[in-house]
């Protein structure tokens, strides 16, 4: 598939970056899950021209109608991967499809999912990882754990298998797309059905407890849900996030790297509606902009 814009991200900020692109006559595609949106389950009281509290998940509805309605494109799915290619981007989807384009909006939001379980924070750091990428190396023939219903943790129970000797894909419900839940399962992820309660060990992670009782004996447990997050994919595009996994911009919410664009939580602080919108605003006419060779 070939665009002028992608954007990734179907939060507030990358639905505003696609009407602006797309109104710029550039052909835009948003990548992304409305209910992946930190808006999804949110009243809204503090925007401008909303009386009362206006409910989230109608304000995306409307924003992605819109969006379509002037000529963008979205694909309900997760990005998986980005890179620069030939003079653009290449933008990699759960199904395995990639995107070529000459801009990137990024606009995921920020991750601020955790398990809430015992023992999370206590063995943080001692077994307990938000990143297989980033601790693969250090279960080499360990047993593991990877915790997630969606495309990351598809990705990462593949990855383990690398490393680990066993790999067990903890998941409510598997809503990954089928061709990475087939890859993990072919490379040896076993994919274990329940919900995590707690995660036990004493300096170290020992097991994970199942809701239904269950006990999974492991040495490291990987907490991934959601999509790929923006500090990663901001890294496979050549940008470097700042220590706090945010993303700098310039004042036309460009990267320092022409042709990537930045709005919303992802800049970081305030995380707020109007900030996202207003950045999302001022992206999606820079990506159509650069796009077309005009910036």
């Amino acid at each position: 598939m070939n665009a002028d814009v992608v954007i990734i991200g179907c939060g507030p900020a990358g639905l505003q970056a696609g009407i602006h692109s797309s109104r710029k006559k550039a052909d835009t595609v948003i990548v992304g899950k409305p209910g992946n949106s930190a808006l999804q389950g949110a009243h809204v009281e503090n925007y401008f021209g909303l009386a009362g509290k206006a409910d989230g998940r109608g304000l995306l509805a409307k924003g992605l109608e819109q969006a379509v309605s002037f000529g963008c494109r979205h694909l309900d799915m997760n990005v998986t991967g980005a890179e620069a290619a030939d003079g653009g981007f290449l933008v990699t989807v759960e199904s395995g499809e990639a995107i070529s384009c000459r801009s990137v909006v990024i606009a995921t939001g920020i991750s601020r999912a955790k398990l809430g379980i015992p023992g999370e924070e206590a063995l943080l750091g001692k077994g307990v990882s938000y990143c297989a990428e980033c601790d693969c190396g250090f279960y080499k023939g360990l047993r593991v754990a990877v915790i997630g219903d969606e495309s990351e943790a598809a990705v990462s129970a593949e990855l383990m298998t690398r490393y680990a000797s066993e790999v067990h894909w903890v998941s409510r419900g598997v809503s990954a797309d089928r061709a990475l839940v087939d890859r993990a399962t072919a490379a040896g992820a076993s994919i274990v059905s329940g919900a995590p309660k707690e995660i036990r060990g004493g300096g170290k992670v020992e097991s994970l407890l199942l809701e239904d009782g269950r006990e999974v004996a492991v040495d490291g447990v990987f907490i991934v849900l959601g999509g790929r997050s923006s500090a990663y994919l901001a890294m496979d595009l050549g940008v470097t996030p700042e220590p706090d996994d945010s993303i700098r911009t310039d004042e036309g919410c460009e990267t320092s790297v022409p042709g990537v664009f930045a709005c919303g939580d992802v800049t970081g602080k305030p995380w707020q509606l109007a900030k996202a919108v207003g950045e999302g605003a001022v992206a999606g006419l820079g990506a159509a902009a650069r796009a077309k060779g005009q910036i």
